[in-house]
């Protein structure tokens, strides 16, 4: 069994499971992935991921909330820098095709694990904060008549659907380009779906 090494702050061993997990979870699935294998992975001992977590559930939701967190500061950002719905929601879809291509395990952990599976007590993706705040954008969007006047929840999937299929399929090796290159044809074809 590793050692952990004594010299390694508190904090960096914390980041170290939730790394080796995001990765084992992923590529594994939740239920095939053991505590022991994610001290292997993390190159700690399985006693120091005790020692912060309770148990692989609480592992798994303390990166489940963290990516979460990580994507609302990100709409947060996005909201203070944009004032249109138009802009907001540009910027979301670029963010997320961004997201997909610099940390695939985090975009693949958010759409693909069943959280519902490991994680009853958490709310499912789609009711999330994040998603939460993209409908938002969209109801904003309808409020200032930037949006046609339809179903919030309509509105957000004719707007970010097509996107989060695309991210799927470049998840599963079936889009070869990165998504950055698509972007803007993406982004017409949502917009104009919703455009007043």
């Amino acid at each position: 069994m590793p050692r952990t090494p004594t010299n390694v702050p508190p904090g960096q061993i914390r980041e170290k499971v939730l790394g080796a997990s995001l990765v084992l979870f992923t590529q594994r699935g939740y239920f095939n992935t053991s505590v022991p294998d994610i001290a292997r992975a993390a190159q700690v001992s399985v006693g120091s991921i005790y020692h912060y977590f309770k148990d692989k559930e609480d592992v798994a939701r303390a990166l489940y909330l963290g990516l979460m967190e990580g994507l609302q500061g990100e709409l947060g950002r996005i909201a203070q820098r944009h004032a249109t719905a138009h802009d907001r929601c540009h910027a979301v879809m670029a963010m997320l095709f961004e997201l997909t291509e610099s940390n695939r395990e985090a975009m693949d952990f958010m759409l693909y694990a069943k959280h519902r599976e490991f994680l009853p007590s958490e709310r499912p993706v789609c009711s999330s904060k994040p998603f939460e705040t993209m409908r938002e954008f969209v109801k904003n969007g309808i409020t200032q008549g930037e949006i046609r006047k339809i179903d919030v929840m309509v509105a957000t999937s004719c707007l970010f659907g097509g996107a989060i299929r695309l991210i799927t399929a470049r998840l599963d090796g079936v889009l070869a380009q990165p998504l950055p290159d698509k972007m803007e044809s993406v982004w017409e074809c949502a917009w104009r779906s919703v455009a007043a």
